[in-house]
């Protein structure tokens, strides 16, 4: 792979990380009709169709080994854990919020890792990174707070769990991609969560189809066939021809992206302190993901 990577594919790699940057934005009018769970289940049912596509075109083998399944199957609980509380957080905050706050799992990816992955150490860039975007993180929450009561907006605090956990399914993927394609690794936790949605969806939630319009219908498409069907097929080409390293350093333009469409998409209100908190934040991320120098 080279270190390297030309204009195009940074052009490629800011515009899947601003799609990424949408989603919060499409999780909010897909709610409007499908609640949290009904809505993992629709848009995973789409992406799983993108995928299998992309895993025949490539001809990748499908079905896993008898090795792979015990890892799958803990990775499958973890996503459905990480995307069930990211719908329902996103359900109690605003997009703007919300963007801000599921960005951060890249925080918590670095952490973990320097203790998981034997080559992917915490540096002293990294550190000050983690701290500066640990503090934009705080400024984030207090813009939703009531200081005087000590109340915080509890969506906020479930968006920021799902990052944790988004965060650590991460690590765990790049662990498990050592070894496996990432098709299998990706397609197979979309397919064992889709049956703990459809059951969570059925017992404790009801479909309001009278809000039904196009802005619903047109959130689940975004969420299925462009962040997790086409956004996945993109990067993970990108990943492969070029470092990692590179390719994440442009993380710090989906909280950047999901600000401004939720301010344009959603009418939105975005404070001073959100604003101070998204550029520390994005900060944090840029010098978290930024390249080792050589020695």
């Amino acid at each position: 792979m080279s270190p390297s990577i030309p204009l195009q594919a940074i052009v490629i790699s800011v515009v899947i990380h601003s799609l990424w940057g949408g989603n919060p934005v499409a999780v909010k009018f897909g709610l409007l009709v499908f609640p949290p769970m009904w809505s993992a289940f629709f848009r995973f049912v789409l992406a799983i169709a993108c995928v299998a596509v992309w895993a025949w075109f490539r001809g990748v083998r499908f079905w896993p080994s008898r090795r792979e399944w015990p890892l799958l199957l803990g990775l499958g609980i973890l996503f459905t854990v990480q995307i069930g509380t990211m719908n329902v957080g996103f359900d109690l905050t605003s997009g703007a919020m919300g963007a801000v706050l599921i960005s951060t799992n890249p925080l918590f990816a670095a952490f973990l890792a320097h203790f998981v992955i034997a080559h992917d150490r915490m540096s002293t860039v990294k550190a000050v990174g983690l701290v500066i975007a640990l503090l934009g993180v705080t400024l984030v929450l207090l813009q939703d707070a009531q200081l005087a009561d000590l109340q915080f907006n509890l969506g906020d605090w479930i968006v920021l769990l799902s990052a944790a956990l988004l965060g650590l399914r991460l690590v765990l993927n790049a662990k498990m991609l050592e070894e496996t394609d990432e098709v299998r690794v990706v397609v197979w936790q979309m397919v064992i969560s889709l049956p703990i949605f459809a059951a969570g969806g059925w017992l404790w939630e009801t479909i309001h189809w009278e809000n039904m319009a196009w802005e619903p219908l047109a959130g689940i498409a975004y969420q299925g066939f462009v962040v997790a069907g086409l956004g996945f097929m993109v990067f993970s080409y990108l990943m492969k021809k070029y470092t990692p390293s590179v390719m994440m350093s442009f993380n710090f333009v989906s909280p950047v992206a999901g600000v401004l469409l939720s301010i344009w998409l959603l009418s939105e209100q975005v404070g001073a302190m959100l604003i101070a908190g998204l550029a520390l934040v994005g900060l944090g991320l840029f010098l978290i993901a930024r390249p080792a120098a050589p020695r």
